[in-house]
């Protein structure tokens, strides 16, 4: 026996199409079931496979799976005219689809989560991808597109710039891969944030502009195979704030976040709770907006070749002044914002000055900043690197938006620094002169560290520095000041000094101190005591004498400095959250 069912413009499968229910069935991989008390335990093929064949009005047939196959096709969904194209039907066969517990994404009803794509010897693959922003084009290899455009994928064996295909305006060209998503995937999802931690998620959904009820979902910092979904709240006597709710993944696939409403799909999931709340604190009223992601390159042409001409990069307005030039702001090619650092002649050898852009640009990390390109065939040499656009850490704490920051916005600033700084540790690089000066501050408190070219390849616990080479004693371990010894624990040190200005708005260490008093004192014991009238809590200020230890091998490490601060405050926050179940 076979049920004929029709698909629908709004690609759902319903029953009957005279009568569509309200709200239509949703496609699972073990059964379809209808918000309507309705169900019909069905098998189903894989959901894009049948997507992709049949047209809105189309009536299709479904053998069920105990009914001898026909035709060459196992039991699930077909055109009841002329079944499944040869071209997509891979000779007649339907591959039936099931869900692996151990892959996220496919417990989510799409592609699994991507990682950074590996670059492979990749032929044309009928991937579709849609554009999650805006991209305008930058050169004549790139394509620009909208929001929610398709693109066919033609070549994505390059690990930052894939060919497409534009399937509205047929033009081919390279487009930036971390700007669209597989279509029909999870991360295609408005609501769905990939790389956020709890702390970033309710930094996001606290904006102002975003009313009672913004969410966002991202995977679980602790279940590998769940989700959290983060709602902003308002109370009387509280105001705004952030609740999040733990979604659990079934056995059997689907999820649930209270345990009497069971979903198939994240998806259905949304669904359900964007119309009632069920339980939660607030029905779910708009997605979170998406910050646009980071890129690494100027435009496609420049992935490998950094050298660009001068020229090119329009000098606007002068910023400030680093350790070995001046800083501007200013465009290349009259688009894109970017910083200029140029190298004063004679403050440092070119060699030198170009290992730091080479060092700089070995390095990704959405908390360190992105070098673009160089300009060293003339003097001065430039170094056009990403613009951020509050400037650094200790002008913005001074005289910036910086110095009205909450408390949990400075934070916010700890544990970003601590995360880049713990990327630098993972790859066996030293700053050596992390500070405030040194960090950048981007547009909603986003911090990115600059200036960490200037580290070095360790393959050792440490490195000696040449003779001559000077470094800022409020800020340096005494190690590296009495023996010129830096480390990986020096930079523990230096930012421990870090989080003394962060936590006092910019004020300088050792206040009332000569360079020489503070190199003594501190061989004495000395340590800055906790300040008065400022938001330093007696934990954080332990945490700091921490940093402050005498022996390097006693002070925390920066994976333990990041986990601390994008843990802090959690337990006194409220917990994950189970709606009620009656």
């Amino acid at each position: 026996m076979q049920t004929e069912i029709t698909f629908l413009p709004t690609q759902y499968l319903t029953s009957d199409p005279k009568n569509t229910p309200r709200q239509p069935f949703i496609l699972t991989d073990r059964s379809i079931s209808a918000a309507n008390s309705c169900s019909i335990e069905l098998k189903l093929a894989i959901r894009s496979h049948v997507e992709a064949r049949i047209t809105p009005g189309d009536i299709v047939t479904h053998t069920p799976a105990n009914q001898t196959e026909n035709d060459g096709f196992k039991s699930g969904y077909k055109k009841a005219d002329t079944g499944l194209s040869s071209k997509h039907s891979n000779g007649g066969s339907l591959d039936r689809y099931t869900a692996d517990p151990n892959q996220r994404g496919v417990q989510a009803r799409a592609d699994i989560i991507r990682p950074r794509p590996t670059p492979s010897h990749s032929q044309r693959s009928n991937k579709i991808v849609v554009a999650l922003y805006h991209y305008t084009a930058r050169e004549s290899t790139d394509v620009s597109f909208v929001k929610g455009d398709r693109m066919e994928v033609l070549d994505d064996s390059e690990p930052d710039w894939w060919k497409v295909l534009h399937l509205t305006t047929l033009q081919e060209g390279l487009i930036p891969w971390n700007f669209v998503a597989v279509e029909r995937s999870v991360e295609s999802e408005d609501w769905f944030f990939e790389n956020v931690s709890r702390k970033e998620a309710g930094k996001l959904l606290l904006v102002d502009e975003n009313p009672r009820g913004t969410f966002l979902v991202r995977p679980s910092e602790h279940n590998p195979r769940g989700y959290s979904l983060s709602v902003k709240d308002w109370e009387e006597g509280r105001g705004h704030h952030v609740k999040h709710y733990k979604i659990k993944p079934l056995d059997n696939g689907g999820f649930f976040i209270a345990t009497n409403q069971t979903f198939p799909t994240l998806p259905a999931l949304v669904m359900a709770y964007s119309k009632n709340a069920l339980g939660l604190c607030h029905v779910l009223s708009k997605p979170c907006p998406k910050p646009q992601p980071d890129m690494w390159d100027l435009g496609p042409e420049l992935r490998d070749k950094w050298e660009i001409n001068r020229n090119e990069i329009q000098l606007i307005r002068k910023l400030g002044h680093g350790n070995f030039g001046e800083v501007y702001y200013g465009k290349w090619r009259n688009k894109i914002e970017v910083a200029v650092k140029t190298l004063r002649p004679g403050t440092m050898s070119t060699e030198a000055f170009l290992q730091e852009a080479a060092i700089m640009k070995q390095f990704r990390h959405r908390h360190l900043v992105a070098l673009y390109a160089i300009c060293s065939k003339e003097e001065p040499i430039y170094i056009v690197q990403e613009y951020m656009c509050n400037g650094s850490l200790l002008d913005f704490l001074r005289t910036g938006d910086g110095k009205y920051m909450q408390f949990e916005d400075l934070i916010y600033i700890a544990a970003q620094v601590a995360s880049g700084m713990e990327h630098l540790e993972s790859k066996q690089l030293i700053h050596r002169d992390l500070a405030a000066r040194n960090v950048l501050i981007g547009e909603k408190n986003k911090a990115k560290i600059c200036d960490f070219g200037l580290a070095r390849a360790i393959e050792d616990d440490e490195y000696c520095p040449k003779q001559g080479s000077r470094f800022p004693v409020r800020w340096t371990a005494p190690e590296a000041i009495v023996y010129g010894r830096f480390s990986i624990k020096s930079d523990v040190w230096s930012y421990g000094v870090l989080l003394m200005e962060l936590f006092t708005y910019g004020q300088v260490p050792y206040p009332g101190m000569q360079g020489r008093e503070v190199i003594e004192q501190i061989n004495k014991g000395y340590r800055m005591p906790k300040p008065l009238n400022h938001p330093l809590p007696d934990s954080i200020y332990r945490l700091m004498l921490q940093c402050w230890d005498a022996s390097p091998e006693k002070r925390p490490t920066f994976e333990f400095l990041n986990h601390y601060f994008e843990s802090f405050n959690v337990t006194s926050e409220i917990p994950y959250l189970e709606p009620p179940t009656d």
